[in-house]
């Protein structure tokens, strides 16, 4: 009531401006960890274009139509993360090392992985191995270096520079607090950029795939991605075509002078004599054109003369000089026999394994000459060596 202030309302008016201090400093540095509406449409469209890229590639790998919906991009912290993507998962680090700086990660589920590498080896992406193993992780390491490789080589053209990554390295992760904070940078410790996308392969995937960019090399895409749009260029001024000017005025010409039977059998000027097509007129100012047709020469032409045919001649009796080739080496293959794997039935090759061939025992051996079946024969052994006693000829 005196107008004096109590020591709990100055206590309290303090409070509310340490708060209001923090809370504006935060803000501001939460500012820098954030994309404007500008920045998150450019990083969607980059990822667009080169997550399509890499969708072909992938078609390509495991033969199966691939699609990739439009992204969706968003302010993603690592305790969010941990919190809705489910385990366990495969994180694969790709780090660019041209043109720009940084990495990223993309993150598949573990199943997803076991379809695409089964379709990568040879099987049909209905019954995948039970668990990952080193071959399945290279085989997802590789199709990640061809898929983000395609990827790199679309950001290139599209910001006008060389843009080159490293081999990616890929992790099986059960709880993604386990990963090695090594290698994720700044991912565990600040905000990052998630791009969210649907994928389907054929009908035995539909699932998602996470891309995970720091938010400096957001806003260093963004930067370069506006500089490479840059100003229009501007167009080139087409030089007017000249103004026409007034024909000149054509040469009086002069007529020789010729008779009146003459003039009777001779043409009008402009028009075709009777049976002959209208020719195109000469332009105003330009020299009438004549046809003029030179005298013919004489040329002396004869009857091309050709020396009679022998119809005594038989090319099967004349005598082939094939001691012209005796010397040339031929190399000589005894194949006992073939069959066809799958790249999955060769990885599992081991010792004592047993390949079954399409030749039935007893059945001739064939004999190739340069890759041409050219006898058959039965295996025999001479001293100790294999060889073949050839029992018939192919006749061609």
């Amino acid at each position: 009531m005196d107008g004096m202030l109590s020591q709990e309302e100055i206590n309290a008016l303090l409070g509310n401006v340490d708060d209001t201090a923090s809370t504006g400093s935060s803000s501001s540095s939460s500012g820098m960890g954030t994309l404007t509406p500008e920045e998150q449409d450019a990083i969607g469209e980059i990822s667009n274009i080169c997550m399509g890229t890499a969708a072909t590639t992938l078609y390509s790998l495991v033969n199966q139509k691939v699609t990739i919906t439009t992204p969706s991009v968003s302010i993603c912290s690592w305790e969010d993360l941990v919190a809705e993507y489910e385990r366990p998962c495969v994180f694969i680090t790709i780090s660019y090392k041209v043109g720009i700086e940084g990495n990223n990660i993309l993150i598949l589920r573990e199943d997803d992985v076991k379809v695409i590498t089964d379709l990568m080896m040879g099987g049909d992406g209905t019954n995948p191995a039970d668990e990952l193993t080193e071959i399945h992780m290279s085989a997802i390491c590789e199709a990640m270096n061809q898929m983000m490789g395609s990827s790199a080589t679309s950001l290139s053209s599209m910001l006008g520079e060389m843009i080159d990554i490293s081999p990616p390295s890929a992790e099986l992760v059960s709880v993604i607090d386990e990963v090695d904070s090594s290698k994720l940078g700044d991912f565990h410790t600040k905000d990052f950029v998630k791009v969210f996308f649907k994928m389907e392969i054929g009908d035995l995937v539909d699932s998602s795939i996470m891309q995970l960019y720091p938010i400096d090399l957001a806003k260093e895409l963004f930067g370069k991605f506006v500089s490479s749009q840059g100003e229009p260029e501007p167009a080139i001024p087409t030089p007017e075509p000249p103004k026409p000017s007034a024909p000149p005025e054509p040469a009086p010409q002069v007529a020789p002078q010729s008779t009146p039977q003459q003039q009777a059998a001779q043409p009008m000027m402009g028009q075709p004599m009777m049976g002959q097509p209208m020719m195109g007129q000469p332009m105003m100012g330009q020299p009438m054109a004549y046809n003029y047709t030179p005298p013919q020469q004489e040329v002396n032409a004869q009857q091309v003369q050709f020396q009679p045919f022998n119809m005594g001649i038989n090319p099967i009796t004349q005598q082939e000089n094939i001691d012209l080739i005796m010397d040339v080496p031929l190399e000589v293959t005894v194949e006992l026999g073939r069959t066809s794997k799958s790249i999955k039935e060769i990885l599992e090759f081991a010792p004592g394994t047993i390949i079954e061939l399409d030749k039935i025992a007893g059945e001739p051996i064939d004999v190739l000459v340069n890759g041409k079946l050219v006898a058959k024969g039965e295996v025999v052994v001479i001293e100790e060596s294999f060889g073949i006693r050839v029992t018939d000829i192919m006749k061609q």
